[in-house]
């Protein structure tokens, strides 16, 4: 380790990643010595023994901190509150001991902190609650006791984790946990936790992952929790649960769920996760009886009210059979149908992948996509191409972005996206599964990012190429105005989380049709975040960064030609001439945009008389029956039973571009905010829904 000291040299060192290798021997005071300049400083994954020094307190502009994976020992400096530019602290998997400084709450930035598989002793730190941008906070397999603070229940940026497990805690779980409604994964297993679950743990519908095993807690599972539809690993065991099976967990689309060593009673059903004999644990529980044959449970009594039901069953099934065999036919065969209909309609989330593809290697990409052949070839950009890809398990399907590395900026752009990803979720961005950087089968470097696939493809798709139909004729998408309003909303809601609820704003500075793309209900997601960029935290969200020019001609803001920085006004000029490019039909290059004209003259112009003249033309297509299908059906998803004509649709026409106008003002002062756009986009949709 000795080499560190020759790196204090190195003025304008910004980062230093040495994770992952065999470096051995303890780490020196003069790391502390290092430039002033170091943002990024990872050794996690060596062998590197000794005390932590507390000259790592002078790296005071540092924002993330990897020391995990080591054999440090000792305490946690108190000193290391000098770091006020702490975002992410890594420290988990050492032999730390001690307690946790109550003075690590003073580290208001920090997004993720991992103090995980230590030997760290004492109560949590109420200060904690302090870091009001914590996003992950692991603090399991320690020493730990007392009870949880409240205040860690008071986090609601947590969202990735909150693992609590492995340690010595007792007490009841606060009713604040219903606090956490964007949390992904709660973990408090095995500790000495006692009382009820709380029935506003039913708030937290973000939850993919919920682990309350081996501890003390009873009394009945509260029936609030069949609102966490988003469940995937549900682990209640070793515990002293009661009461009736909780049976509504048959409708979830669970993965793994674990109920045994209760006391609970009651009939067992056979549909679900209920029906899958290795995703399920229920042994320990004497008074269940039912399930299917593979759990060896005892057939359930049958009272009287239940033997009438049967008899009654019965009849009514002899009467189908004898005087309906042919309804019955049809209806199975429609059942049938329909099932598989929504099989194929339902693709695999990131999540579900995640597991399964987060090492993937170089070979296995490979393989899935065919060789990256040009069958699977799906997009092409300008640092590097889409796949699709065909993973063979389960015949999931992923989109995988290969960039191309012979471009000097791209890169930079696939380690701006991994950042700008790490740590954002929204259902209105595209799920990022994994990222991979490694080399290829001739050694060269390859970097890849795999996503969810979006069957629907991108919006340039649909508002300007053709598909072919079942006749082998081309034939012009149509996305009528209630679908372009829902598209335009789900865009601008995506924005408005980038620029204002982000812990740190991040601006996009490439948005435009072939960024934004289309689930299996139409959802838009906005992908794409090579070029996007944090601000800074106490940045007002008008002013700008200090970036450069970004984007692409015809969509980037108007400043940035004049050599401004970046800023999320930026984002909104290029989000009002994707609303006006809706509109129209139009590219904001298309060849008519001369002599001083442009999309958003182009729009303003025709404001509000002749908006007629200038809207695409499909959009004014009354009398085509398909598009009115289309109409109809996505009506029907927001419980409207007729959409209002004439008058009405001219009105929501004009607002539209209107509100495209406004967004895409030549100075930035004169734009309107994107929280603004989502309010007026959402009454507008509810005008056309009336």
């Amino acid at each position: 380790m000795n080499f560190l000291g020759s790196l204090t040299n190195c003025t304008n060192l910004v980062g230093l990643d040495l994770k992952d290798n065999q470096l051995r021997g303890a780490l020196q005071n003069n790391v502390g010595n290092l430039s002033a300049q170091l943002l990024y400083l990872s050794l996690d994954g060596n062998q590197i023994y000794g005390d932590i020094p507390s000259t790592i307190g002078y790296l005071v502009n540092v924002e993330t901190l990897g020391l995990a994976y080591n054999q440090f020992t000792g305490r946690i400096p108190t000193n290391v509150v000098n770091l006020q530019k702490l975002q992410r602290l890594f420290v988990s998997d050492n032999k730390l001991s001690g307690k946790i400084p109550d003075s690590i709450g003073n580290l208001s930035l920090l997004n993720e902190l991992s103090l995980g598989n230590n030997r760290l002793e004492g109560t949590i730190p109420s200060s904690l609650g302090s870091c009001q941008q914590l996003l992950l906070l692991e603090l399991d397999q320690n020493n730990l006791n007392g009870t949880i603070p409240r205040q860690l229940f008071d986090l609601s940026t947590l969202s990735i984790s909150l693992n609590l497990a492995r340690n010595h805690l007792s007490g009841l779980i606060p009713i604040e946990l219903g606090n956490l409604k964007n949390l992904a994964q709660l973990d408090l297993s095995e500790n000495q936790l006692s009382g009820e679950i709380p029935s506003s743990l039913g708030s937290c519908t973000s939850l993919e992952y919920l682990y309350l095993e081996g501890n003390f807690f009873q009394g009945s599972i509260p029936s609030s929790l069949s609102s966490l539809k988003g469940i995937q690993n549900f682990d209640f065991s070793h515990n002293n649960f009661s009461g009736q099976n909780p049976v509504y967990l048959e409708y979830f689309s669970l993965k793994i769920l674990n109920l045994s060593f209760n006391d609970f009673e009651g009939e067992v059903p056979t549909k679900g996760v209920f029906a899958n004999a290795s995703a399920i644990s229920i042994t320990g529980n004497k008074r269940l009886c039912g399930g299917i044959s593979e759990l060896q449970l005892p057939k359930c009594p049958i009272n009287e009210s239940q033997k009438k039901k049967m008899s009654v069953a019965r009849l009514i099934r002899l009467i189908i059979i004898t005087t309906s065999a042919t309804t019955g036919v049809i209806l199975v065969t429609c059942l049938i149908f329909c099932w598989f209909k929504k099989k194929q309609r339902n693709m695999p989330s990131g999540s579900l992948l995640r597991r399964s593809l987060l090492k993937v290697s170089y070979g296995e990409l490979f393989k899935v996509t065919d060789g990256f052949s040009s069958e699977n070839l799906i997009g092409a950009g300008h640092f590097g191409s889409v796949y699709k890809g065909i993973v063979d398990k389960d015949a999931s399907i992923v989109a995988i972005r290969v960039l191309n590395l012979l471009h000097r900026e791209a890169s930079k752009s696939f380690m701006a996206e991994c950042e700008a990803l790490r740590n954002i979720k929204h259902r209105n961005l595209v799920n990022t599964i994994t990222s991979r950087s490694t080399i290829d089968f001739q050694g060269n470097a390859f970097k890849a990012l795999v996503y969810e696939f979006m069957p629907n493809g991108s919006l340039e798709r649909w508002l300007h190429s053709c598909m072919e139909t079942d006749d082998g004729q081309d034939k012009i998408q149509k996305l009528n105005l209630l679908e372009r309003i829902n598209i335009a909303i789900d865009v601008a809601c995506a924005l408005d989380y980038l620029h204002n609820h982000c812990q740190k704003s991040i601006v996009h500075c490439d948005l435009k049709p072939a960024n934004i793309l289309l689930d299996s209900d139409m959802t838009a997601h906005v992908g794409d975040f090579g070029l996007a960029r944090f601000l800074p935290q106490l940045m007002n969200p008008n002013e700008s960064s200090s970036m450069g020019i970004r984007g692409t001609v015809g969509y980037a803001a108007p400043e940035y030609g004049l050599g401004n920085e970046v800023s999320t006004s930026g984002d909104v000029y290029s989000y009002g001439i994707l609303l006006l490019e809706m509109m129209t039909g139009r590219r904001p290059t298309d060849p008519m945009f001369e002599g001083g004209l442009n999309l958003h003259s182009f729009g303003r112009i025709a404001l509000p008389d002749r908006v007629l003249e200038i809207v695409d033309p499909t959009l004014l297509n009354n009398d085509d029956s398909e598009a009115q299908a289309e109409v109809e059906e996505a009506k029907s998803k927001w419980d409207s039973t007729q959409l209002r004509n004439g008058s009405t649709t001219e009105e929501c026409l004009v607002s539209m571009v209107k509100i495209g106008v406004e967004c895409s003002m030549e100075s930035p002062q004169d734009r309107t905010n994107i929280t603004n756009a989502v309010h007026e986009l959402h009454f507008l949709r509810g005008i056309l829904m009336q």
